[in-house]
């Protein structure tokens, strides 16, 4: 199947993956559908930064994952759904599980639904390398067993056996894409990247959580193409695929690689309310890539040095839009 023509949801369009998915989606001329929730403000989330040209493009449908008639609504006349809303962020689902249960559980459950509802060709969902937690093993493959050690990753969990359910129960054509961490311009400091960015630009001292965690970092347009990439393979369908680098790098050296770029020797505080919960926090995640090379002939393209200058050269250019003095969870 090739994407271009063909009607495509985006769900959580206005987030950081799904606002460059979306911009892709254009680019490559798909008639797009940008999934958004609803507020009395009209925001537009991060598809703000997509060119006017781009946006003039997009169908802007807002509403709420959580309600199944918006869904429904919003899926009419579509053939393609790439389902990417979600609550994100981790310390957050300490505070407010139930809402993660809503957005990420019953939330896909509404887009399962409607999809067979409105005979979807095919839906593509978005996971998380948080649902293997801790590393057994490494490289870590899609067998590896998936670990609930924080609500979010439980909640994401959850969805994925919801989806890969609904494939076996009632044959609905699901593929899900399992991407590491992913980064690049438009991310918040939510995110580990831009958060050490940010506080390098305006000072030495830089205050993180567990310095001594490894994640597989992968740039943002490399996720995008593996979304792509699942969407147009037809074998794709009932199957989870990874997507990530296949490196990984410690907090610790992430520090020290983005003072390089910065031109700082940065120090590293660490902070107890910046740690997760000891038997929470997952230790090393990295990436085994291999079935994506071979099904759906996607490969990390762009290295974390390459990545790291293009974000903080946004950053930069950005700086205003962000408080180097918030802690955001």
């Amino acid at each position: 199947m090739k994407i271009s023509g063909k009607n495509v949801l985006v769900t959580g369009a206005s987030g950081f993956i799904g606002s460059h998915l979306t911009e892709r989606l254009v680019r490559l001329g798909s008639k797009v559908r940008a999934f958004v929730r609803y507020n009395s403000r009209d925001l537009l989330g991060l598809l703000k930064y997509l060119p006017k040209d781009i946006i003039k493009e997009i169908d802007i449908f807002q509403g709420d994952i959580r309600d199944p008639f918006a869904i429904k609504k919003a899926m009419s006349g579509q053939e393609v759904v790439f389902h990417l809303a979600a609550l994100i962020a981790i310390p957050y689902s300490y505070r407010a599980p139930h809402s993660y249960i809503e957005t990420n559980i019953i939330g896909t459950l509404n887009l399962m639904e409607a999809s067979l509802e409105k005979n979807i060709e095919k839906l593509i969902h978005s996971s998380t390398s948080e649902c293997y937690g801790t590393a057994r093993y490494v490289p870590i493959d899609e067998g590896h067993p998936l670990q609930g050690q924080s609500p979010y990753s439980a909640s994401k969990i959850g969805a994925d056996m919801l989806a890969e359910s609904y494939h076996r129960s009632f044959k609905l054509p699901v593929a899900i894409i399992r991407p590491f961490n992913t980064f690049g311009p438009r991310q918040s400091l939510r995110a580990i990247i831009p958060n050490i960015v940010i506080q390098g630009l305006s000072d030495n001292i830089i205050k993180l959580g567990n310095l001594f965690t490894t994640r597989d970092f992968n740039f943002v347009s490399d996720t995008v193409e593996g979304f792509i990439k699942v969407a147009e393979c037809d074998k794709s369908i009932g199957e989870t695929i990874n997507v990530g680098s296949g490196v990984e790098i410690s907090i610790v050296d992430l520090v020290n690689k983005i003072g390089k770029f910065l031109n700082r020797q940065l120090t590293i505080n660490s902070e107890e309310i910046r740690r997760r919960p000891r038997e929470s926090e997952v230790i090393r995640l990295v990436c085994n890539n291999r079935k994506a090379q071979q099904m759906i002939n996607w490969e990390s393209r762009v290295s974390i040095d390459q990545g790291l200058n293009i974000t903080i050269d946004w950053m930069k250019e950005n700086r205003e839009l962000f408080n180097k003095d918030l802690y955001a969870i």
